[in-house]
């Protein structure tokens, strides 16, 4: 007796012909090795499968009255749970051609009338095997699929775990900045979905970098661990040796996440826009940025982007030398950037979303540090 792989159940056989002799001929054959059904018309086989318990194999005769086995396989293959349900015709037509509609449609083997008993049940027994075996194969790989499911879900949250990690990190050095990092990681979301449709930008900003860019955001001044407290924690205004020190935190956030991606002996792409954002968002659209003074599109666009989402939250934000400035007086220096220190195309997305920026600060506000926005819908 055939069974399913993993089931103790017997088959079930659909048994679909208008002769009432051939249903009893067909039923004694196969009903002491499956469970089998009995249909006597195309709309009675149709009933039968429309129902939740499907039959595994059918044998249908093609010649009835008022629906034929062809139409009744016409209409298994309209609906997706009877179209995997092998079909074998039942018939006294021998042509070639009609075993070639048939097979068209969808049928799986053709059994002779009169019917050989040995024949049908070797046929009837392949046919099960197969079935059974494409069943298993299928649900072996849902099972994989939802595992490769679960494991990806795994990594993204391991992602953002590592980030926050280190980020938090960051935060102990240099806790003046408090909620910065996550202001600036909905600026630069907001900002790239504004420009998603920007003929400029609209080949490289799809929502999987757009994702990234939000996960690396947070990384963008994580070469501050490496500066000194006396620079770092100064409360004042460094001057130029210690302003060259500071510097190097660009090269310090790049440099540290290479030599990870170096440990694991390979690159790793969710780590490109962490890598860009560290080094380059010092960069200004004229040149005249560091570390390298690079010049407009030369600057990676995440690292564009990064900046005026930067520099807008520092100027909005409190610091030992200097109070924060407005929303409107950080929106007229940023436009007085443009093409300067900014990317002009990136200055007019962010003009169209400024008010969003301004939501974005007050909900993630460092207790009075940052200018109150004034009631707007939600920028989430």
């Amino acid at each position: 007796m055939i069974e399913a792989l993993g089931s103790t159940a017997r088959p079930t056989i659909l048994v679909v012909d208008d002769t009432p002799d051939n249903l009893s001929l067909m039923s004694g054959l196969l009903r002491g090795i499956y469970k089998v059904k009995l249909a006597h018309s195309g709309e009675r086989a149709l009933q039968i499968l429309s129902g939740e318990a499907k039959p595994d194999l059918i044998l249908l005769d093609i010649m009835m009255p008022e629906m034929d086995g062809y139409e009744v396989l016409r209409r298994l293959e309209l609906d997706p749970l009877s179209r995997q349900i092998p079909v074998i015709f039942l018939t006294s037509m021998t042509a070639a051609e009609d075993e070639q509609i048939g097979l068209d449609l969808g049928a799986v083997d053709y059994i002779s009338k009169p019917i050989n008993p040995a024949i049908v049940l070797a046929r009837v027994n392949t046919q099960l095997q197969l079935k059974f075996a494409r069943d298993f194969l299928q649900n072996q790989n849902e099972h994989l699929e939802r595992e490769v499911q679960k494991r990806t879900r795994e990594v993204v949250a391991i992602q953002d775990v590592t980030i926050r990690a280190i980020t938090s990190l960051a935060e102990t050095r240099d806790n003046e900045t408090g909620n910065h990092i996550r202001r600036t990681q909905h600026y630069v979301k907001v900002l790239a979905q504004q420009l998603q449709q920007h003929p400029r930008f609209s080949h490289e900003l799809s929502a999987d970098c757009i994702e990234s860019l939000f996960k690396s955001a947070p990384l963008h001044d994580i070469g501050k661990v490496g500066i000194p407290d006396r620079i770092l924690l100064k409360p004042g205004r460094l001057d130029a040796d210690e302003f060259e020190i500071m510097k190097t935190h660009t090269t310090l956030g790049r440099d540290a996440i290479l030599r990870a991606e170096q440990e694991l002996g390979e690159s790793i792409a969710f780590l490109r826009h962490a890598k860009e954002i560290a080094y380059s968002h010092q960069e200004k659209w004229d040149g005249s940025g560091y570390p390298e003074g690079l010049v407009g599109e030369a600057i990676p666009l995440s690292a564009r982007l990064m900046a005026v989402a930067d520099v807008y939250d520092a100027l909005i934000s409190r610091r030992v030398y200097k109070p924060a400035f407005s929303h409107e007086k950080a929106i007229e220096i940023i436009r007085e950037g443009r093409g300067k220190h900014f990317d002009p195309a990136i200055v007019d997305g962010f003009l169209r979303v400024s008010d969003v920026f301004q939501r974005i600060a007050q909900q993630y506000a460092d207790d009075d540090s940052v200018e109150p926005a004034k009631p707007q819908h939600d920028f989430l």
